[in-house]
């Protein structure tokens, strides 16, 4: 874990440093998001409203939040409802030959960035790259989608959106509770009050967020998948071969997946983790027990399959929501279909 991540969240010592050194930064960076945000309510920003309705699912603070098993989990409902679902992302770290770029068998993960690729090898639904989010929804317009995912782009305010959702962190919450860069933060929690559902994933108790709908989200595990083979196994079976493995992470929050293993019965002999978005290579292994299962997440083994030893696990994980909570999510987002096949009726 780096540095800055142990002030923001564990309240290392360093924070008696490093917090008011960068308060100033943290002041501007409030100070230009406010006047940016501002602008776009105000006319004074254009502000694109799309040809098709968007949900965005995002966050306020870095990543690590769980934002995107609520991406696949909503896609899977709407699916089940013969909805014609897109998702556009911006793509971390892509490295397309074009923009707008729709993911497709051909491409890799180097090239769409490693969720977008996670989403697309899930579902297999139209995923549509492109920093400019606008022109990406244009692209899946003449794709016969009928409703948008954005993964992320809460703070991309020249897209309108008919409805946002914010993911949060159960365990970490808000850090410290400052703004980027002495604390996690991008926008400060009187955004909660603004969205239209607040999404915690894990059990929290209940956070301040005026009226907006509060969900708890859990993370289930039920299989794992051979990177190399796709070799599906369920988890009783696997504990059975070996309880015993490596583990290694490249997300937001790598000590999440490394606890959720031990949670589930495996003893963890050696973890290593690494930043979010990491572009894994074959020496980042190098010092694992090669005869060891080797147990990583569904995001890192996208990047993973072209080198990938027969030992190498994924876990995949989806989301699950009360009774209640799925109800009244799916419902928001049917009415926004509903409502866009009336107009077009009209």
């Amino acid at each position: 874990m780096r540095l800055i991540e142990k002030v923001w969240f564990h309240q290392h010592p360093a924070r008696y440093l490093l917090v008011p050194i960068l308060l100033p930064i943290s002041a501007l960076f409030w100070l230009i998001s406010s006047v940016r945000r501002l602008s776009f309510r105000y006319g004074l920003l254009t502000q694109t409203k799309p040809s098709l309705p968007v949900v965005v699912v995002g966050n306020i603070g870095v990543g690590g939040n769980g934002k995107t098993p609520v991406v696949l989990w909503l896609v899977e409902c709407l699916k089940a409802h013969n909805i014609n679902v897109g998702v556009i992302s911006r793509g971390y770290g892509a490295k397309a030959p074009y923009y707008p770029y729709v993911v497709n068998e051909q491409s890799d993960a180097t090239m769409v960035g490693d969720e977008p690729m996670m989403i697309f090898n899930r579902h297999q639904i139209p995923v549509v790259v492109d920093s400019d989010r606008n022109a990406a929804i244009e692209q899946l317009k003449t794709m016969s989608v009928e409703l948008v995912i954005s993964d992320d782009g809460l703070q991309h305010y020249k897209m309108a959106r008919d409805l946002e959702l914010i993911i949060v962190d159960g365990k970490r919450l808000f850090g410290n509770g400052l703004l980027l860069p002495a604390g996690p933060l991008r926008e400060t929690t009187r955004r909660l009050k603004a969205v239209d559902h607040v999404i915690v994933n894990g059990n929290s108790t209940p956070l301040s967020c005026g009226n907006t709908p509060q969900h708890v989200m859990t993370l289930k595990a039920k299989h794992l998948i051979n990177v190399a083979t796709n070799e599906k196994v369920t988890l009783a079976d696997f504990l059975l071969r070996s309880a015993r493995v490596n583990a290694c992470a490249g997300i937001g929050s790598p000590e999440r997946f490394f606890t959720l293993l031990s949670t589930l019965g495996f003893s963890v002999i050696k973890q290593k983790s690494f930043n979010d978005h990491h572009g894994f290579q074959r020496r980042d292994f190098g010092d694992f027990e090669q005869n060891m299962p080797l147990l990583m997440t569904e995001k890192d083994a996208v990047k993973c399959q072209l080198f990938a030893d027969n030992n190498w696990w994924y876990l995949p994980v989806d989301a699950e929501f009360n009774e209640l909570s799925a109800k009244t999510l799916i419902e928001s987002l049917l009415t926004l279909v509903s409502n866009e096949r009336e107009q077009k009726e009209e």
